[in-house]
């Protein structure tokens, strides 16, 4: 029998949970239990229940918030910034989060930008706010300070007050995810409660199964970004957050915290994989612990996979993904990372997620050949609802209903996904095409070398040819001909850089991320750009 629901059928409901309510749901369950730590101090999880739905009654009794209202926050990692997100989802606002590493000017544009309503800003960063005061209708301050009241007076006065979450409809904003613009301003990508609530489902069923109250997650990221998606999935599950004191990195702290605290997994970029397991202190503390592992931002390269696996045993998971797919492009589990190359597929960054497609197209649209290079597309739930007050950037980046990720890559037979680079790091150099990061990983087989960039730099014979930056490794002392000799046995001639030159460090961004934009800015400023003069 044949059932025809083409006609008489619409949806009674778009309703979906407000995401305030993962935290409610874990402060039920688990009341007393540590669900947040920072240093030597611990909140249990009704505790920070309690807080976030003081602040709530604060946003709507003391500064008018109302739902679709859009909440800026400028400020490093700590509990308040963590308890705000929740509070501001339970009276329908949207979550604005920025790298609190950009200058007042910058955080002034994404003011205005996101034409926020209002500022949650940490008391160092005085400036940033003096910058938004003419943007924003109110300020609050984590800390004393001139600027605004402090956020610990405001959760005292509303103490006990306990607003009813606002209802919520499966395609309402909850987050604007600004990009990193590694190639212009920045942009709002909208993320929705419907759409967080599966990237959480996803997160928790693809990359750490079987995560729960037993478990701990520890935070090496600013919670602006994919570290406070990660540390979502953990109050989902009822996982403790545990924060570093310090606001710089210190690897011998976060291997004592591991320890301490049994931490069962953590995000990082791979760049911070790497600093952690090269550090003397890998070695003087118990992280048998870690089950999960998790990196993205950037591929790893693979002298670091293995070091990596050596190091922590069968714990790595990579995934691919961008803020406007919040992740959910590809995953590779920790059983198919190995150290052996011949057991692994080298090169790739995994498989589609859980109830995602992602398909290998070219410049029309056409799914492209097996082992043929692409632009990556991807479709699903986890597909953000587009660029906030950005149409050009919508029709530029949506085609037939496909989210075009702006990188590169092909597919092999059974659908794992190899990472080209960004299209936008492709340089044409006498007519051919050539994709940095083959070379980089060439770069980073030999023994003198631990980072390597190479980009695209003007030529007037070739059009372009490349320019590779390295950071030796700890004690070497490369050789710019002795390595590119050694370089040009093993990749095609034409790819061979031109030219090579030596760095202490790279430039990273907040995230850690080693983004070629701020290395050609590097160039400039040193005037080792062709064309310029320092």
């Amino acid at each position: 029998m044949t059932i025809d629901l083409s006609n008489g059928v619409t949806p009674t409901s778009t309703r979906v949970m407000n995401l305030s309510h993962f935290l409610t749901e874990s402060a039920r369950r688990l009341g007393d239990d540590i669900g947040f730590v920072w240093g030597t101090h611990t909140w249990s999880w009704a505790r920070m229940e309690a807080r976030s739905a003081a602040f709530a009654h604060a946003l709507i009794h003391d500064f008018g918030v109302a739902k679709g209202d859009r909440i800026l926050v400028q400020s490093a990692n700590c509990n308040q910034m963590f308890e705000a997100m929740f509070a501001c989802w339970r009276v329908g606002a949207i979550w604005v989060p920025a790298n609190f590493r950009q200058s007042p000017d910058e955080i002034g544009w994404l003011a205005e930008s996101a034409q926020a309503r209002g500022l949650i800003c940490g008391a160092a960063f005085a400036d940033h706010a003096a910058t938004c005061g003419d943007q924003v209708a109110f300020t609050v301050a984590i800390g004393q300070a001139e600027f605004a009241e402090d956020y610990e007076a405001i959760i005292a006065r509303h103490e006990g007050q306990t607003p009813s979450p606002v209802a919520v409809q499966r395609d309402d904003p909850a987050w604007f995810f600004f990009t990193s613009g590694t190639t212009g301003r920045p942009k709002a990508a909208v993320l929705t409660h419907g759409q967080m609530a599966f990237v959480i489902t996803n997160h928790l069923c693809d990359l750490m199964p079987g995560t729960g109250p037993d478990d701990a997650s520890i935070v090496v990221a600013p919670l602006s970004h994919g570290a406070g998606v990660h540390q979502l999935a953990q109050v989902a599950h009822g996982v403790k957050t545990i924060l570093p004191a310090g606001e710089k990195f210190d690897p011998a702290e976060i291997w004592a915290l591991v320890e301490k605290w049994r931490v069962t997994n953590a995000f990082m970029v791979p760049t911070i994989i790497k600093l952690l397991v090269e550090h003397p202190s890998v070695d003087l503390h118990d992280r048998s612990s870690l089950r999960y592992v998790i990196y993205a931002g950037a591929p790893m390269y693979r002298a670091d996979q293995v070091l990596a696996i050596e190091k922590l045993g069968p714990v790595l998971v990579q995934y691919f993904g961008l803020g406007e797919v919040t992740g959910n492009i590809t995953v590779l589990p920790p059983v198919h990372h190995h150290t052996d190359d011949a057991a692994m597929r080298v090169g790739t960054c995994g498989f589609a997620r859980t109830g995602m497609q992602v398909q290998i197209q070219n410049d029309k649209g056409e799914e492209v050949a097996t082992g043929e290079t692409g632009e990556i597309a991807v479709i699903g739930p986890a597909v953000f609802a587009g660029y906030f007050n950005n149409p050009d950037a919508n029709a530029k980046n949506f085609r037939d209903g496909w989210f075009l990720t702006g990188d590169l890559g092909h597919m092999d037979a059974q659908g794992f996904v190899y990472l080209t680079g960004r299209a936008s790091d492709m340089y044409i150099s006498g007519g051919s095409n050539i994709y940095p990061r083959e070379i980089e990983e060439k770069l980073l087989m030999h023994s003198a070398v631990s980072e390597a960039a190479v980009l695209g730099v003007p030529d007037p014979v070739w059009g372009e040819v490349g320019l590779a930056v390295c950071v030796p490794r700890e004690g070497g002392t490369p050789d710019k001909t002795e390595i590119l000799t050694w370089l040009e046995a093993r990749i095609s001639r034409y790819k061979l850089p031109r030219e090579m030159v030596f760095w202490d460090e790279m430039p990273k961004s907040a995230y850690g991320k080693i983004t070629k934009k701020m290395i050609r800015q590097e160039l400039e400023a040193r005037g080792q750009l062709p064309g310029t003069t320092a």
